[in-house]
């Protein structure tokens, strides 16, 4: 996976959002096993610590499920995983109407611009 960390916010925040998405989009199943906090920071190029608290949040979320014998997997329910990604698909909404309401558009016609440009694919 490539990693993508900017400066604008907490490393550890955008590392919990980007290990979710992989877990709601299907990149990791249910019941998979995560790789270590090790791998982890060693593929994001960040300290473990970072990594760690990351991985303390979606637990916390109940995302994944932590087990001191054979480390992190992800949840065996599907809804959790499903709410979860409900919950990330209405942020993206919200964060796309407020962006185009800054340009000057009413909800209604970005949804229109929205079918347009589909439309035109």
């Amino acid at each position: 996976m490539e990693w993508k960390i900017s400066d604008d916010r907490p490393i550890w925040i955008q590392l919990k959002e980007q290990l979710g998405k992989q877990i709601v989009s299907g990149e990791y199943q249910c019941g998979d096993k995560l790789p270590s906090v090790r791998d982890l920071a060693k593929e994001a190029e960040v300290n473990p610590n970072t990594m760690q608290r990351a991985l303390a949040a979606l637990d916390q979320e109940g995302l994944i499920v932590t087990n001191r014998t054979t480390g992190r997997c992800v949840t065996d329910d599907p809804q959790r995983i499903e709410r979860c990604r409900t919950e990330i698909a209405a942020g993206v909404i919200l964060r796309y109407l407020e962006d185009m309401k800054e340009l000057g558009y009413n909800e209604q016609e970005a949804i229109d611009l929205l079918i347009k440009k589909k439309e035109s694919e």
